[in-house]
């Protein structure tokens, strides 16, 4: 059987694969479905870049526009642009993207896990932002809030270790809130685009709050003070979005 051939007969059981579950499942809930299978046939990717939720200068003044625009366009777009050129042999695509992390683990290639951390990584860190021109009080509420003060007694000393933490994190990396099995919250850290939800050496947890120091996050506007990057970063902290994740 010829090689063209072989492909028609594979891309038309994919689609019948599609026309079927649209009659069983509806439109709906068959969009893990059609990606999956527009990924194996070649007709569209399986990874996508999600839409921003605010203009690039939203953030300013403590995040510039230009930053924000770099780190989107070209830095977030690569790591998808690479993930839909990548084969993979232990990635679900039909799951969410948290659950393709959790089955990151050091037998993964360096290109998927690499790729794939900073997709999901990047892809929350855009959500757990917010414009806050006026420079306002910034401060947690609710669940979070109470859950903060009963592990770390008070938010002050929440943003002191955490800052701490992320200013010592050695070249490129992520700083962690992360929620733990046992229903407490802990600050970790890890190297290059590895994030809590992977099988690695690093405690596993459920994030709830991130901040992305690598040097292409901050540099245009900060150069090399990571100290101050990290300060202006707290007055655009999403506390709504992280006590959404804390209380999911």
């Amino acid at each position: 059987m010829s090689n063209d051939r072989r492909d028609f007969l594979k891309k038309s059981a994919l689609l019948g694969l599609v026309g079927l579950g649209k009659n069983l499942l509806g439109e709906e809930k068959l969009s893990h479905l059609e990606t999956v299978s527009n990924k194996i046939a070649g007709t569209d990717n399986a990874f996508t870049l999600p839409k921003l939720p605010y203009a690039y200068n939203a953030l300013e003044p403590f995040i510039d526009a230009k930053t924000m625009e770099i780190h989107y366009t070209k830095h977030h777009q690569a790591y998808v642009n690479k993930l839909n050129e990548t084969p993979s042999t232990n990635i679900d695509y039909l799951s969410s993207d948290d659950v393709k992390c959790s089955h990151i683990d050091k037998t993964t290639s360096a290109v998927m896990r690499n790729n794939l951390g900073g997709h999901f990584n990047h892809s929350l860190f855009w959500t757990l932002l917010k414009p806050n021109p006026e420079s306002k009080a910034n401060l947690p509420e609710g669940k979070i809030a109470k859950a903060i003060e009963a592990e770390f007694k008070s938010f002050d000393d929440l943003k002191k270790e955490f800052s701490e933490k992320a200013l010592k994190i050695f070249g490129s990396g992520w700083c962690w809130l992360i929620k733990t099995n046992e229903g407490k919250l802990k600050i970790i850290t890890t190297p290059n685009q590895d994030n809590p939800l992977m099988n690695l050496e690093n405690e596993k947890g459920k994030p709830v709050l991130a901040l992305d120091v690598w040097e292409h996050a901050y540099y245009l506007k900060y150069q090399n003070k990571r100290v101050d990057y990290i300060t202006g970063w707290w007055n655009i902290v999403n506390w709504n979005k992280v006590e959404e994740l804390y209380s999911q």
